[in-house]
């Protein structure tokens, strides 16, 4: 694997699960980059309302390849 890759941090959020906040990151990043490579999560965690979960969160460092 040859050439120049870039890694970006993004967070996705659902009230559903870690995997589906994880999901709609990468499904967002695609609208817009090419040629993604690698996804790694890098943390996870929860917003809370009144003591209750109603969001899931999913920080996702995603690598593309560098287009000069």
């Amino acid at each position: 694997m040859s050439g120049v890759y870039k890694i970006i941090e993004l967070v996705g959020a659902s009230p559903v699960s870690w995997e589906d906040a994880a999901k709609t990151a990468i499904e967002t990043a695609t609208k817009t980059l090419r040629d993604l490579r690698i996804a790694e999560i890098s943390q996870l965690d929860m917003k809370l309302e009144n003591g209750k979960v109603v969001s899931y969160r999913a920080r996702v460092k995603i690598s593309f390849k560098y287009e000069a």
